[in-house]
């Protein structure tokens, strides 16, 4: 079995793991191995912005989760796509560009999470963020993650923003600075007309250092841990079982259903859930996949009469779509650069709302069951999504192998209480999607046209909501007896480990979770290397080194 050293290992090359491999290796002096179950995360299936529609609904750069029976869905599976390869989600997303609320991030620290206040984590995401348009206090122009407005050039968006006009909403042109209510066009993750993944702007540029070791097609089966600490990382590679070992940490990133997978087949976790699968526990750490939450979501989807601004399946749409292919080639522009979500924003369900509790994603394209299900035609959809559920749900092992599937329980309308507000949220998006803006261009109603009452809305949600891809909180942050995490991101009770990424959310955010999960990793980049400065400073002290 082969085995070497490394100052710091990383498991998991998403979001937040391309930060840490990024940002560690600056430091020429410290050695850091990052491990990824996928490939190199490259070529145009990640770099067309529209190529997304080719991962979401397939296997090709992503794992294709199914969530167990959901009680609050009539029993049906949901889908949960998730990244696999270098830059994980962020290489397969829709590369919309939001933080969240400033609420969020002081309900955070408000939870006993010391320094993740609002103020506490702006400094990183602007320290994270190169914004081509907006210079102002709340933004960054010098970071690594371009953000850019989208080169579609997509005449559909003056339509959503007359819609929005017309139902009275404020209309936003940056979603990330004083306010997050309103509605306009999102910025995106893209650079020059193409995807910017976390592995572009933090790994890609960096590859040649030697002090920084990439390996892919490497899937953790777990975590080496002895004697309460973390040494090393046990992996497959090329039919081949590898160990390495950590001389500083161990970090923790392979997102909000692996990470706790991962956790509890390392013997971290629920005593009894482990003893069932015959783990030996390392540490009894009963919040390990609790606390798993996400954005429940429905999409309105309509045919429409012109087939300029979207995707389709038509002769009139495949010539076009070679215009756009040629358009694409030379300016980067055009309608090859959609991320699809073009436009959206933040609305209150009602007054009582203190801050905006839904998001609309609208879509130049007609989408139907994760793209999954197609239909003849052109077509438009616009999501809404809960974004500040009270469903709490659950990841768990079904055996003690990496291979053994994981139950993914989201508990979609667990609460009641999700279900209503989202009842609220069908007709506030069912209005603007009525509005005069749209009706010239609609045909047809695909799947909401004989709703009426508030219990055949209940029932649509139920048969048709599902993900908006935002899963967190399966190893939360805090100071309860729940935490997986302190609020410096160590495990509680195995020293040198450390988990980073969306699943310490202890609540999910306003928002898209990409993000977050970037300014995450570069908090814990600096708290790394504080803790690693105060090690040294002891050793020194009492005469170790």
């Amino acid at each position: 079995m082969n085995q070497q050293e490394f100052d710091y290992i990383i498991i998991g090359g998403g979001s937040s793991g391309c930060v840490l491999a990024g940002r560690l290796s600056e430091n020429p002096s410290v050695s850091v191995c990052l491990l990824e179950a996928g490939g190199a995360g490259d070529g145009w299936k990640v770099e067309v912005p529209c190529a997304a529609v080719i991962s979401i609904p397939t296997k090709i750069n992503n794992w294709a989760f199914e969530t167990v029976p959901q009680r609050g869905l009539n029993g049906r599976k949901g889908y949960q796509p998730r990244g696999k390869c270098l830059g994980g989600s962020s290489a397969i997303n829709a590369m919309v560009y939001i933080r969240g609320h400033r609420q969020d991030y002081d309900d955070w620290a408000a939870l006993g999470n010391e320094g993740w206040s609002y103020d506490e984590v702006l400094p990183y995401f602007i320290k994270s963020e190169k914004n081509e348009r907006i210079k102002d206090q709340y933004h960054g122009n010098d970071g690594p993650l371009s953000v850019i407005d989208l080169h579609s050039d997509n005449p559909l968006q003056e339509k959503y923003i007359a819609a929005a006009k017309e139902q009275g909403y404020k209309i936003l042109n940056d979603f990330n600075g004083a306010e997050q209510e309103g509605l306009g066009v999102y910025q995106v993750t893209h650079i020059n007309g193409e995807r910017c993944s976390s592995a572009r702007a933090y790994l890609f540029p960096h590859r040649e250092r030697k002090n920084l070791t990439i390996e892919t097609h490497a899937q953790t089966h777990r975590i080496l841990i002895e004697n309460g600490v973390a040494v090393g990382v046990e992996y497959k590679q090329n039919g081949q079982l590898k160990q390495i070992r950590a001389r500083r940490e161990v970090l923790l990133s392979a997102g909000a259903m692996q990470s706790p997978q991962i956790l509890m087949l390392s013997g971290v976790g629920d005593q009894q859930e482990l003893m069932q699968h015959g783990i030996e526990v390392k540490k009894h750490l009963p919040g390990v996949g609790k606390n798993f939450h996400d954005h429940p979501d429905f999409i309105f989807a309509y045919k429409v009469s012109e087939i300029q601004g979207t995707f389709g399946l038509s002769i009139a749409g495949s010539i076009d779509l070679f215009k756009q292919i040629g358009r694409y080639r030379k300016e980067r522009r055009g309608l090859i650069t959609t991320n699809f979500a073009e436009c959206g924003g933040f609305i209150k369900s009602s007054d009582e709302q203190t801050v905006p509790n839904l998001q609309l994603h609208f879509v130049v394209a007609l989408v139907d069951n994760h793209a999954r299900t197609m239909h003849t035609g052109h077509g438009i959809s616009c999501h809404v999504c809960l974004l500040n559920p009270k469903s709490r749900g659950t990841i768990k092992i079904s055996g003690s192998s990496i291979d053994d599937p994981l139950l993914i329980d989201p508990d979609f309308y667990g609460d009641e209480s999700d279900l209503e507000e989202m009842v609220k949220g069908f007709k506030l998006t069912q209005k603007l999607m009525e509005s005069n803006a749209f009706k010239s261009m609609i045909k047809e109603d695909l799947f909401t046209s004989n709703i009426q009452t508030d219990e055949e809305i209940r029932q649509i949600l139920r048969d048709r909501s599902d993900t908006v891809y935002h899963p967190v909180g399966s190893c939360k942050m805090g100071v309860d007896d729940m935490a997986v995490v302190d609020p410096r991101l160590c495990v509680y009770g195995i020293k040198n480990l450390r988990v980073v990424d969306a699943s310490i959310m202890p609540k999910v955010v306003n928002g898209n979770t990409n993000a977050p999960a970037i300014m995450i990793a570069e908090k814990a980049v600096d708290m790394i290397r504080e803790d690693q400065a105060g090690v040294a400073f002891i050793e020194k002290k009492e005469g170790i080194v």
